[in-house]
């Protein structure tokens, strides 16, 4: 698929075991935001959704949950440091368990790395 930044869409996707879980993750690209999907499932559903963008305002990404359950506050939080390093609007719907705290570190670790390896999908 033709590059984001060309005015089309980009469709990237990659998987880790992390913390016994195989956890996949599934970026789509658009011109100036990127949507991230995170879950152990291998085909991606919208449980939960959530958007951060930068504001010139604040040095802190505003953030909403758009959809899901507000107690968890595990895919604002990822969209605020993902908006922060990107400057991009970043959706994020994370489908895996907000109680197993390594896993979350391990899950954002994972993306970093991704994002080093290959920032032109980001």
């Amino acid at each position: 698929m033709a590059a984001a930044a060309g005015g089309m869409l980009s469709v990237h996707g990659f998987s880790e075991q992390l913390s016994g879980v195989c956890v996949h993750f599934h970026l789509l690209t658009m011109s100036g935001s990127f949507l991230l999907w995170v879950g152990a499932a291998p085909t991606p559903s919208l449980s939960n959704l959530a958007v951060a963008m930068c504001t010139r305002l604040d040095p802190t990404p505003v953030s909403s949950l758009i959809l899901g359950d507000a107690s968890d506050t595990t895919p604002t939080s990822i969209a605020q440091r993902l908006a922060k390093k990107t400057g991009k609007q970043v959706f994020v719907s994370y489908n895996l368990p907000s109680s197993n705290a390594s896993l979350s570190l391990e899950v954002e670790n994972r993306i970093k790395q991704e994002m080093q390896t290959n920032p032109d999908k980001f």
